[in-house]
């Protein structure tokens, strides 16, 4: 076999070999922007800077590259260390990605003033972003626009009707922007891949309002064929992944995990979402994704260790973030009721559930089922305050008389008894209990000589005795100092004059509440009227509105941007910026 033959060496460069001409360069840069090869334009284009420092299209171009590669703080650099030129860059600022949507609603109306085309677009699309989506109606009359001029701005508009609650007319918008597109696209020549890719926001954006309405079944069909298809950009993939799995709830889980997987970085060890995608989603749509993942890790956790008790409090907190307490509490229930020896977590866990959920009966029940901590004041005060709202005033009293009871029988140091049978007179006299009260007050002074309890025994017995009240009043001791008031003088030195009348209310140094007269003021009957139909009852969201990416807020995006408000979709590119396929 004949010997292989040498490379020849490669010829050294010629140092008088001159550079590129700007006029090559500028060739060159335009080849890669048009083959959307961005980062060898960005390349080029510093190619071009370290020649001429000041020029306002290599610049223009290199921000316009890097906000195209998804660089947006390289892009937003890059603007800030451009040389001072004639072109205002402000157009270029890219406060939308940057999530400041207010100060992008301020360069778009100015854009608008100027009359550069499209911007109404970008404008609907700032004012959803930033919570202003009531103005959006207002701002198309004044441009007199209408909402069907262009299918990006009809699904903009319709954004802003998801965020007002109004999904019917979103829905007819979404519809009538899908058939726009449809017919505009087809037009230009676009294929029909590129032409669900390009309308792909505005699908799932009207499976998610279909969601919204609760038609789960439309809702369902319609992600499940977006994302298996895979014909759709990939914020609007993500975002119908994420809804798919909230629609059908805990049903094959396994698959869930899997569809999210798609999602994340590839090389990364840990659920970290692919870049392309990080960059183009919200806060709130981020958020979103991965509190769906880790419901979904939380919700295989018990049945791997089903005798555990943190996988059931995880997720218990999980339905209680999607606004779910009563779920929570049937889940925590169920499980201390199967592992009794494991109960005493669970029951304190279910009652505060309860209670912040407002469910005072089941808080308090709840609480009541840990014996060892009955007695203790914390404990006492709580449920007698949850028993008291929700109604059980002879329960709340049978909690005070319970804990006196312990207190007077138990062997140890710390001494509550005289703190709880206080706050027991005080419950039993603010109930109408004046006897019950007077009693504890009485065996207080007694036990204890205690001033406030003497006190509270004279304003108790003084509702059923006053003679009787007036004998205990002898046994305080006078102020140190105080000899004695002379009333009638203090009336002439105040310069009231003495009327006569009927004598005095023995009652008159009583707060009005306790006097035997007070009568409660009578409640408003018609505040608590059930409003809307016949036997309507307040329901939690169902799981597939809560778990969405995001309820109530739309994802509108400006065309030169790819992020969204809400993870549900990314607006289509507008006109302009489209780029018709090759073939």
């Amino acid at each position: 076999m004949a010997p292989k033959a040498k490379d020849k060496p490669k010829a050294a460069p010629s140092p008088s070999q001159p550079p590129p001409s700007i006029e090559d360069l500028f060739t060159s840069l335009n080849k890669h922007i048009q083959r959307s090869e961005f980062t060898l334009a960005v390349k080029v284009a510093n190619q071009v800077l370290s020649v001429e420092p000041r020029d306002e299209e290599a610049i223009r171009c290199k921000v316009v590259a890097l906000m195209k590669d998804d660089k947006i703080e390289e892009a937003l650099s890059a603007i800030q260390a451009a040389p001072k030129v004639s072109f205002d860059f402000s157009v270029y600022k890219v406060l939308y990605r940057l999530g400041k949507m207010d100060a992008c609603v301020d360069i778009y109306r100015n854009l608008q003033r100027a009359k550069v085309d499209l911007s109404e677009i970008n404008l609907v699309a700032g004012l959803v972003s930033a919570g202003r989506a009531s103005e959006v109606q207002g701002t198309l009359d004044s441009l007199r626009v209408k909402a069907t001029s262009s299918f990006e701005l009809a699904y903009n508009v319709a954004c802003s009707l998801i965020e007002g609650n109004k999904h019917k007319d979103a829905e007819q918008l979404l519809l009538a922007a899908r058939r726009i597109g449809q017919e505009t696209l087809t037009e230009e020549n676009y294929a029909d891949d590129d032409i669900e890719i390009e309308l792909a926001p505005i699908s799932v954006q009207l499976a998610y309002v279909q969601q919204l309405l609760g038609h789960s079944q439309e809702a369902l069909g319609a992600y499940t064929d977006i994302v298996n298809r895979n014909l759709a950009d990939e914020l609007s993939l993500a975002v119908a992944v994420n809804n798919l799995i909230a629609v059908k709830g805990p049903k094959d889980i396994s698959d869930s995990l899997r569809k999210l997987d798609r999602l994340k970085e590839k090389d990364s060890q840990k659920f970290q979402l692919e870049q392309s995608i990080d960059l183009k989603l919200s806060p709130k749509q981020k958020e979103t994704i991965y509190a769906t993942r880790a419901r979904e890790i939380v919700a295989i956790l018990p049945e791997l260790f089903p005798d555990s008790v943190l996988p059931v409090l995880l997720q218990a907190a999980v339905l209680v973030r999607e606004n779910k307490a009563g779920k929570a509490e049937e889940l925590l229930g169920q499980f201390a009721e199967k592992f009794p020896e494991k109960s005493k977590v669970i029951f304190l866990a279910r009652a505060q559930v309860a209670a912040a959920a407002g469910h005072h009966q089941i808080a308090a029940e709840s609480l009541s089922k840990v014996p060892d901590i009955q007695h203790m004041p914390a404990t006492v005060a709580t449920l007698v305050a949850l028993k008291e709202r929700a109604g059980d005033i002879n329960g709340a009293a049978d909690v005070l008389d319970s804990a006196i009871k312990w207190w007077k029988t138990a062997m140890t140091e710390d001494d509550h008894l005289s703190v709880i049978m206080q706050e027991a007179a005080s419950f039993k006299l603010r109930h109408g209990k004046e006897e019950e009260a007077a009693h504890l007050y009485e065996e207080l002074v007694k036990s204890h000589g205690s001033i406030e309890a003497l006190v509270g025994l004279i304003t108790t017995v003084a509702h059923v005795n006053v003679d009787k009240a007036e004998a205990y009043e002898k046994q305080l001791k006078p102020l140190p100092g105080l000899k004695g008031v002379d009333v009638d003088g203090l009336e002439k030195t105040s310069g009231a004059k003495h009327i006569e009348g009927p004598p005095p209310d023995p009652e008159r140094w009583l707060p009005k509440r306790e006097r035997s007269s007070y009568r409660p003021k009578r409640k408003d009957k018609r505040a608590a009227q059930v409003r809307g139909s016949q036997g309507a009852v307040v329901r939690e969201k169902s799981e597939a509105s809560a778990s969405a990416t995001s309820s109530n807020t739309s994802n509108a995006k400006p065309n030169q941007a790819t992020s969204s408000k809400n993870a549900e979709q990314s607006r289509p590119q507008s006109k302009s910026s489209r780029k018709k396929s090759r073939n």
